[in-house]
């Protein structure tokens, strides 16, 4: 029995039937979303609409709202969103019911494969400090074109943010360790998935118009040249601003080279500073960073019903070495005014961490991991009107919603939260795209 521009009756009580399971477990991202309007299943404004909802709920709630209205087709093309989406599971619970004998028999005579249930993450051999990734299957990269900056925008917000006019826009560095040495570093595995974050970095800095420099496997004195090499540039002195990646294992402020040892992050950022690079002063350097911070998985809580505490300090601490500064003699503020304008020690800064401090980071093994998943992302469709700052709350409000899943294992709806560090000191607008004419 079909409806009126329906579905077939049987799919809609499939739908209905496992719509709580859906809604708790399926995601629904630029993917599915873009799979479902391919087929001509969904416009673009209800793409636009489900894509806005908040939380990963909502927006599966939205979806499975409108499926049932979009024709006789709607079902098949979403079972297929799922398999392309590496949610075989769910298209399973809606296909492997007695009733639905029909329908897997389309699915047999299909070029498609069959829906399987994935296999279940293995456990891994007991590890001591050295920490992984989780590794975890989830949502797709997102290989949308970077959305352009208008020159309306830029406009009204070059004045006050850095000034972002260089083509190129600066020099971008990943460096990516996948592969460590088992006679090194036995307790670090390999990092599958890490070839994809790459990839996906290299794409999307190269689309903001960053000559991206990619290095893979270094050991710890291998990525300190390699920083140090970097930092030296001279093309530094006519760009923008500068980018630095950092895919591999880590512990708190610190990550593994391919030979088990650490690099400590203090020192990366100390090689961009004002001092020690003084080619890159007044200029925003990002600096984004996948790999654990500790070993503690994050189970996540249930959340409670009421209004949120919050809590703020109830004094500010003075500025160092101001506290007993007077009026002072004018001859003395005069010299100073003669002398050369200071900067601090390190500033203009950004930091994106992948987790908490004392926390694992989550990785998909075919896809990437979460927190590169969700930066490129946002890069592509917020950059154009978004700074920098309020891009990387976008990323953790998306992390914050995520959840593992890998029934069977601790990892099952583990969560994950990023987090990120600044000293910029005006904002920071990409403007992909947009090249001021003088």
């Amino acid at each position: 029995m079909l409806g009126e521009c329906g579905m077939l009756e049987r799919d809609r009580r499939g739908l209905r039937k496992c719509s709580v399971t859906l809604c708790k477990e399926m995601v629904v991202d630029e993917l599915f979303i873009q799979s479902l309007q391919t087929d001509d299943i969904l416009t673009d404004s209800m793409a636009e609409s489900i894509l806005a909802e908040p939380t990963s709920h909502k927006r599966s709630w939205r979806l499975l709202s409108l499926l049932p209205k979009r024709g006789p087709r709607a079902f098949s093309s979403f079972c297929s969103a799922l398999r392309d989406t590496e949610q075989q599971h769910l298209c399973a619970l809606l296909t492997e019911s007695p009733e639905r004998d029909g329908e897997r028999q389309r699915y047999v005579d299909s070029p498609l494969p069959l829906p399987t249930q994935e296999g279940m993450v293995p456990a891994k051999r007991a590890r001591t400090q050295e920490s992984m990734e989780m590794c975890l299957d989830a949502d797709s990269p997102i290989t949308s074109p970077v959305l352009p900056c208008t020159p309306d925008f830029y406009l009204s917000h070059c004045q006050q943010s850095y000034s972002m006019v260089s083509s190129p826009r600066g020099l971008a560095l990943v460096i990516s360790n996948v592969s460590f040495d088992p006679c090194a570093a036995p307790d670090l595995d390999s990092r599958k998935g890490g070839e994809v974050d790459e990839e996906v970095l290299r794409k999307v800095f190269t689309e903001l118009d960053y000559i991206v420099t990619v290095r893979r496997d270094l050991t710890a004195p291998g990525m300190r040249a390699c920083i140090e090499q970097f930092g030296r540039r001279q093309q530094h002195q006519t760009v923008s601003s500068c980018v630095v990646c950092l895919l591999s294992h880590g512990v708190e402020g610190a990550i593994y080279g391919t030979d088990g040892q650490l690099l400590e992050l203090d020192w990366v950022f100390e090689a961009f500073d004002n001092a020690h690079c003084p080619l890159l002063q007044n200029k925003p350097k990002m600096f984004f960073i996948q790999a654990c911070r500790g070993e503690e998985m994050d189970c996540g809580v249930e959340q409670s019903d009421g209004p949120e505490r919050t809590q703020s300090p109830g004094c500010e601490q003075r500025d160092a070495g101001r506290e007993g500064e007077g009026d002072g003699d004018t001859r003395q503020m005069e010299e100073r005014g003669r002398l050369r304008v200071k900067l601090p020690q390190r500033s203009d800064m950004i930091c994106g961490f992948a987790s908490l401090k004392g926390t694992a980071a989550m990785r998909n093994t075919k896809r990437g991991s979460w927190f590169i998943q969700e930066v490129n992302s946002a890069l592509r469709f917020r950059a154009r009107d978004t700074h920098l700052s309020d891009i990387l709350v976008q990323v953790n409000g998306r992390i914050k919603d995520r959840e593992g899943y890998a029934p069977g294992t601790p990892h099952h709806r583990c969560k994950e939260m990023s987090e990120f560090t600044s000293s910029l000191c005006k904002d920071l607008y990409l403007f992909p795209k947009y090249h001021p004419q003088y």
